[in-house]
């Protein structure tokens, strides 16, 4: 009669225990899949060459010559600290009045050199040195100015966005 009793406490404890196991493991599942549904689908991690094409898409946009297709890719809670102006600019009204006065010297870029970071499935940074084409509106003639970059990326609502961007002249 006893050896009946342990064998059964000991089925019934190794049961306890596969069950708590079963347990934690779905509870776990079931954050995993909470957290990929607040995301949209599956996480899939960018590749450099994604990141490095928003570069790509910000240079185009500022050949429109339009302030507002620039601004359009910044985040609502963007910080921009620009190239030609001493402000920090952190919403998209002074954004837009930056790249307004900016684009009256009809800048072209053209990345130098370039360090992608992707951190994760929705965030990037590309850091790195690149050069401005930027004519003066009152002579016409076009200057090079070599400046150093860093774009910090989030992907919102399936959409890559600047939400920092730091740009300031190479020193001597």
């Amino acid at each position: 009669m006893k050896r009946m009793t342990r064998t059964r406490a000991a089925l019934a404890g190794g049961l306890a225990v596969a069950a708590l196991g079963t347990l934690v493991a779905g509870v776990g599942v079931a954050q995993a899949d909470e957290e990929d549904g607040r995301r949209g689908k599956a996480a899939v991690m960018p590749g450099e060459r994604e990141i490095a094409g928003l570069f790509d898409r910000w240079n185009a946009a500022l050949r429109s010559g339009d302030p507002e297709r620039v601004t359009d890719l910044y985040a609502e809670d963007a910080v921009l600290l620009p190239t030609a102006s001493p402000r920090i600019r952190t919403d998209h009204g002074e954004i837009a009045d930056y790249f307004a006065h900016f684009l009256e010297k009809k800048p072209r870029g053209e990345k130098i050199r370039s360090e992608i970071d992707v951190l994760d499935a929705d965030s990037a940074i590309d850091a790195g040195l690149y050069r401005f084409h930027l004519t003066d509106p009152k002579t016409g003639v076009t200057k090079p100015l070599d400046a150093r970059y860093t774009y910090v990326y989030e992907k919102r609502d399936g959409r890559w966005l600047i939400v920092n961007h730091h740009s300031s002249v190479i020193p001597s």
